[in-house]
Parts: C-alpha cells; sequence; structure tokens
C-alpha cells in the first residue's frame, strides 16, 4: 500500500510549496517585484512549515526564489504606507514577520536557503534564519536598513552576530554596502557557493545528504546547537543529554551499526 503524503497548500500564489523526495521546497514567488516579502508570503511560512514538522517523511525544507534575479530583494515597499506609516501597524507588521522568521530559526527540519541573486533585507534575514545557505556566484547581499532608518529587530541581529561574528556584523549593518557571494562565503554569511548552473547539482547534494543520513542524529544536533548558542545560566543539559540518549536508544542506531558491519548504505527511518 503507498504511502499517503500530505499535500502542501500555500495561503498565497505568491509563495509556492511541493516536495521532491524528501524535500519540502518553499518558493518565493513574487518576480515582479524580484521577490519582495509582501504581507500574505510572511503570512504563509509557518504554516507550511508546522505542516512539515508533522510529515515524518520530511527532512529537508529549502527555501529558494523564483528567477534568476533575486531570492528576496526585501520587503515589499508598496505595502509601507497601509502597513508600516503608522506605530501600530509598524508593530503589526513587525510581529508577523518576526513570527515567520522564528518558524524557520525553530523549525524542528533542517532548512536550507539556496540564493541566487538580490538577497537584500527581509532576504538576509529569511537566509540566516536557516540553518543552511549555498549561493550561486551571482548571488547579492546587502542589509540597507541604515539607508532607510528603520529599527532592526533584536533576533536578527542576533542571528547575524551568531552567524558571522560581531565584526563582520557590525561592517554589514553599520555600513549598508552590498557584498557578493564570494566576499560572502569569506566572511561565513553563505557555506558554499558555485556557478549559476550549477546551483541545482549542489543544491542536489544537500537533499541527498539529509535523505540519506539518520534524521533523529540531525534533529539531536540542531537541538543541541540552538542552546549552545543561549547563554550559559539557560542551557538546557538534560534536554541534550536526552537528545544523545534518543539516538543511541533508536532503531535507526541499531541499523547503522549492521550497515556498518554489513559494509552496505544505511536505511534510516527517523525511529
Amino acid at each position: 500500500m503507498t504511502e499517503q503524503r500530505p499535500a502542501y497548500h500555500s495561503t498565497t500564489d505568491r509563495v509556492q510549496a511541493w516536495t521532491e523526495g524528501s524535500a519540502l521546497h518553499i518558493r518565493f514567488n513574487n518576480p515582479a517585484r524580484h521577490n519582495a516579502l509582501s504581507v500574505d508570503m510572511w503570512q504563509a511560512i509557518p504554516p507550511l512549515l508546522q505542516e512539515a514538522e508533522e510529515d515524518a517523511a520530511i527532512r529537508l525544507v529549502v527555501f529558494s526564489g523564483a528567477g534568476d534575479k533575486a531570492f528576496v530583494s526585501g520587503a515589499d515597499i508598496s505595502q509601507f504606507e497601509d502597513m508600516r506609516a503608522a506605530r501600530e501597524a509598524v508593530q503589526k507588521y513587525e510581529v508577523m514577520a518576526e513570527e515567520a522568521l522564528m518558524a524557520i530559526y525553530r523549525c524542528a527540519k533542517p532548512t536550507l536557503s539556496c540564493i541566487r541573486g538580490f538577497c537584500i533585507g527581509g532576504g538576509v534575514n529569511v537566509a540566516i534564519s536557516c540553518d543552511l545557505r549555498i549561493a550561486a556566484d551571482d548571488a547579492v547581499f546587502s542589509i540597507p536598513a541604515a539607508r532607510l532608518g528603520l529599527g532592526y529587530r533584536l533576533s536578527a541581529l542576533k542571528n547575524l552576530v551568531n552567524l558571522v561574528g560581531v565584526g563582520a556584523a557590525k561592517d554589514l549593518f553599520f555600513t549598508a554596502r552590498k557584498v557578493g557571494a564570494a566576499e560572502a562565503k569569506a566572511m561565513g554569511l553563505v557555506s558554499r557557493t558555485c556557478p549559476p548552473d550549477e546551483l541545482p547539482t549542489l543544491l542536489a547534494e544537500y537533499t541527498g545528504a539529509l535523505d540519506a543520513n539518520a534524521p533523529l542524529t540531525v534533529y539531536a544536533g540542531k537541538r543541541i546547537m540552538q542552546e549552545i548558542l543561549k547563554d550559559d545560566a539557560d542551557l538546557d543539559r538534560t534536554l541534550c543529554q536526552q537528545l544523545i540518549r534518543n539516538c543511541f536508544d533508536s532503531e535507526d542506531y541499531a541499523e547503522g551499526r549492521r550497515a556498518f558491519m554489513d559494509k552496505r548504505k544505511p536505511v534510516f527511518r527517523g525511529k
């Protein structure tokens, strides 16, 4: 009997969602505005991630942008007068964006941003909320808040500092300058880069690895690393120890040992 998979339905046409193997793909689809994030796009993210967490077959969530011009070029400024002009509207917009970004950061499944073209402002926030980032050589990154007079949320700056260090974070934020893929890789903003036509192959390397590797081990590693980033007094050592025990008590650990002895690839089931 064929296992039934849940159908992923986005709440807006500006965010597309589909599965390929064990990966859920979420694509920002606003190419007329270089995939600038509109209100409905922010709102579409949390329910899709919730579905992914409940789908045992999903082992990686991939974010990308439609077309070859941009991953995300920032916020859709055509909505600023309606959503950000008044103080109450600013607060509503910021809460909505924060919920989407924290849903990415806290997602139990590994997340990856696959970046082409412009990755600006909110696009950088999406990327640094993910666990992994790969980029084509044509990618361009910038955080232009200082040129717009915007206040920047604590969680976004914390993610940036944790990823690239305080010195590089200040460089990017204070100057609002654009950096190319090579410099982004050098500062740790992205893990790997490649020519644009090789990006699908590089992405397939990651989707294949996450499909093959033990999901309980990956989950435990992600949660423990999130704990490591907390202040020492807040670090939940009991949780970390339990996550490690869960791996050793799992059927996957037994399968990994058997496969090693049999000189074959293991088949992990996340149990």
